[in-house]
Order: C-alpha cells, then sequence, then structure tokens
C-alpha cells in the first residue's frame, strides 16, 4: 500500500472534508436567476433529442464532464477507477485531480492510471499552473499527461486556495508567460480551469491569447476550498483568515457570460456548484460546451462505479428533458436558446 505523506496526506484531508463537512460557497452559481422559455409544442420527439457532442476529436454521448477531483491516496485511486468505469459505460468526459502527488512520489501514479478501464473517454491531466514557479516545466507535465494517457492537459488556478494555507504556494508571478510557453511546447491542448472562484473575461482575452484553447470557469456557488481549508487549518488564526473568503469568486453563470463575450471562440466548460441536467442545460445555453460535476459523483463514486452510471444517467436524462422542453434537439441548438433573466 502506498504510504500517503506530503501532498498526498492533504489529498486524503480533502476526501474526508469533501465528504463530512459543509464546504458550499457562501454565494450561489447565478442559474436560479435563469430560466427557459418554455416550448410547449417543441416538434420533437424526446428520444431523439441528441446530447452528444464532440471535443478534441472525441466523440461524448452527452456533455458531462466529472470534474477533477481526486489521486495520489489509495482510496483516491480507488474513487478515480469509479468514476473512469463509469465515464466509460456512459461516454462521458473525466477530469483527474492534480497529479503533483504521482510527479512528486512515482509510487503513486496508480491511483491516475484508469484507462485499463476507460480507453475511450476524453481524459483530462491535471497539474497546478503555480507550480511553475516552483521548479515545474514541460518534462513534468508532459509526466502527468504520460502517467494517464491524457488527450489534454488541465492547468488549475487555484490562488485562493494557496493564500489560505499554511503550506500554500503563492507565488502568481509571470504564470501567463510560462502557460503561454507550455500551451506552445506540449502535444496535447491545454486547459486552463480555476477550481471554484471563476474566471474573468478580461483573463480569458489573455489566456486566449496565451494559446490556451479551453478555459473551464469553475465558478462560485458550490464548494469553496476556502471552507474547505478552513475545516484543515491547525489553529483558529488560520481558519478564520480561509472563513472570511466563503463568498468570494465570480459566480457560475457570470464567468460563462463573461468568457464568451470576451473570446467568442474559446471553448467553455462550465463547472462550479452544478447540480443537475438542467443546470447544465443552462450552463450550456450561456455559451458553454460540457458541464462539469464533481460532488455529486464524489459521494456516488465511494459507494460504487455503478452508483456513478446512475448518478450520470439521472443527470443526462434531465439534460434530455430539458432540451426538449426548450426546443433544442441537439447541443449546437441548445447554444443557440435564449434564457429568460429573472434576476435583480
Amino acid at each position: 500500500m502506498a504510504k500517503v505523506t506530503g501532498t498526498g496526506a492533504r489529498k486524503a484531508d480533502h476526501i474526508r472534508i469533501n465528504l463530512e463537512e459543509d464546504v458550499r460557497s457562501g454565494l450561489t452559481t447565478g442559474f436560479e436567476k435563469y430560466s427557459f422559455l418554455h416550448n410547449a409544442l417543441p416538434e420533437l420527439d424526446l428520444a431523439e433529442v441528441d446530447l452528444a457532442v464532440q471535443v478534441f476529436g472525441k466523440q461524448l454521448k452527452s456533455p458531462i464532464l466529472i470534474s477533477s477531483m481526486t489521486g495520489g491516496t489509495d482510496e483516491a485511486g480507488q474513487i478515480n477507477q469509479a468514476l473512469a468505469e463509469a465515464a466509460q459505460e456512459t461516454g462521458i468526459a473525466l477530469g483527474l485531480g492534480s497529479q503533483r502527488a504521482a510527479i512528486e512520489d512515482p509510487k503513486l501514479e496508480t491511483t491516475f492510471r484508469v484507462r485499463n478501464v476507460a480507453p475511450d473517454i476524453l481524459l483530462f491531466a491535471n497539474v497546478g499552473a503555480v507550480q511553475l514557479n516552483y521548479g515545474y516545466g514541460l518534462n513534468h507535465l508532459q509526466r502527468a499527461v504520460d502517467m494517464a494517457e491524457a488527450d489534454a492537459l488541465m492547468l488549475h488556478l487555484n490562488a485562493v486556495q494557496e493564500a489560505v494555507q499554511p503550506e500554500g504556494d503563492t507565488n502568481f508571478s509571470g504564470l501567463l508567460k510560462k502557460i503561454e510557453i507550455m500551451c506552445k511546447q506540449l502535444p496535447v491542448p491545454v486547459v486552463v480551469k480555476e477550481v471554484g472562484w471563476g474566471i474573468s473575461g478580461e483573463l480569458a482575452k489573455q489566456l486566449a491569447r496565451a494559446g490556451v484553447q479551453a478555459i473551464d470557469v469553475a465558478g462560485a456557488g458550490g464548494t469553496s476550498w476556502s471552507q474547505v481549508e478552513m475545516h484543515r487549518a491547525k489553529n483558529p488564526s488560520q481558519a478564520r483568515l480561509a472563513a472570511a473568503f466563503v463568498d468570494w469568486g465570480i459566480p457560475t453563470a457570470e464567468s460563462i457570460m463573461q468568457v464568451r463575450q470576451a473570446v467568442k471562440t474559446m471553448r467553455i466548460f462550465a463547472s462550479g456548484g452544478l447540480r443537475s441536467g438542467v443546470d447544465i442545460a443552462k450552463g450550456i445555453a450561456l455559451g458553454a460546451e460540457l458541464g462539469g460535476m464533481a460532488g455529486p459523483f464524489l459521494k456516488a463514486a465511494v459507494k460504487s462505479s455503478k452508483a456513478v452510471v446512475e448518478t450520470i444517467n439521472e443527470v443526462s436524462r434531465e439534460l434530455q428533458v430539458a432540451m426538449f422542453a426548450a426546443g433544442a434537439g441537439s447541443i449546437s441548438a441548445l447554444q443557440a436558446v435564449p434564457l429568460i433573466y429573472r434576476g435583480d
């Protein structure tokens, strides 16, 4: 059994806290402010409403991404296997958790290897972008891609989380140029994702110029990693620092719209507090291509891959019915459906 130390031990804490504690953001996703214009006569056969989408050359049966969660511990390896088996069976995409633990300790690489059970899925490797300021270079990122046999690499941005961790890596200076270099040198597409505080339109422009091929907005409204770190804090002062950021971030709906307006051609993944197929439908109607979810799949994965499959099928069915009732027979049609704004 792989010994869990350092980064791996932190990952074990993260799994436990996400399953046991209230780690929700103090903000909402913003999706509750939008509704579809109901189409009482959709002129569609529900059975023929097509959820398929192609991303980075891979055909998906449904535009669902199991968002990056975990890895680096034995439990995390079992969770990733369950998630991957379910993704393979249902034809959706999977993002691995941060692979830093396995880059530091190659014995942990097995916790990220899922191609044995998921040979066909769209699979994303994952490394923290800030590690490019802490000794990581092309070879480290290529190792992450290779160990997972991934189709693309996600570089995640988690400035607030790092800032409220006692052991956090907080030098985010000059990262944009390093991301640009990695985009040019890596043989796979690079996706930049937040982890729960959203990406602004202005940053989206900069990332597009750097060569980033997709943005996972991971907006505010779901899991707050500052709340997770609050539960990990070793002293009251550290806990109060983390707790102060419970309502920080750009709500997911707002982030999607900012990115879409800033870069018309950018491939967008909607994540951050999505909890249903209707949420995914709203994200796509606002300008995204995939909808990412983590929490519901993590809770299912600790039970079994069958439980994950059931959850995926429920979400897909909700999405299909939402498309049907909005009169959209395909994902491209859904992207053109107007939403009614019911906010302030």
